[in-house]
């Protein structure tokens, strides 16, 4: 079933930055957009995600976004991080200020930096050096993977 019209934000929550990737309208294909820097590192605390989701919530609008889909990192065995906790954090302060009709929803991201970081070195690109490309195409990752599994299931989301 194809997923309504619209564009939506893919977003890779680190614990030095943010990576955040949107979909064309028709929700096809997840493209890079930008990546933040977080206000205060690893240090950051809840209270403190005021200019990252002001970004964000700038971009849905830019983008005219229907949704924002948040990637939750776990290890691999499934068990919840620092950064998990994180990113679950970024997900109920931006829920609280989304506009009435942008939906967010969370995706497993585990190995999406991993998928980025891979692909970056098959381009030729040293993935070191390029920090906030990786965090982007994490982003693109998490995007895609969601969409793809959107239309995959019989009764797609918005």
């Amino acid at each position: 079933m194809a997923l309504s019209r619209g564009r939506r934000l893919g977003i890779d929550v680190g614990l030095a930055r943010i990576g955040i990737a949107a979909s064309d309208p028709d929700s096809i294909l997840a493209t890079p957009v930008e990546t933040l820097h977080v206000s205060d590192g690893p240090e950051n605390e809840a209270a403190q995600w005021g200019k990252e989701i002001a970004r964000v919530l700038e971009l849905a609008h830019e983008y005219d976004a229907v949704a924002v889909v948040v990637g939750i990192p776990a290890s691999l065995a499934g068990r919840h991080t620092q950064s998990t906790e994180m990113a679950r954090s970024f997900c109920e302060q931006l829920e609280t200020l989304l506009p009435e009709g942008i939906e967010l929803f969370t995706s497993d991201e585990r190995l999406s930096t991993v998928q980025a970081t891979g692909q970056l070195r098959s381009a030729g690109k040293n993935a070191k050096k390029q920090r906030s490309i990786i965090d982007q195409a994490a982003a693109v990752a998490i995007l895609q993977s969601w969409i793809d599994s959107q239309r995959a299931a019989p009764d797609a989301l918005p």
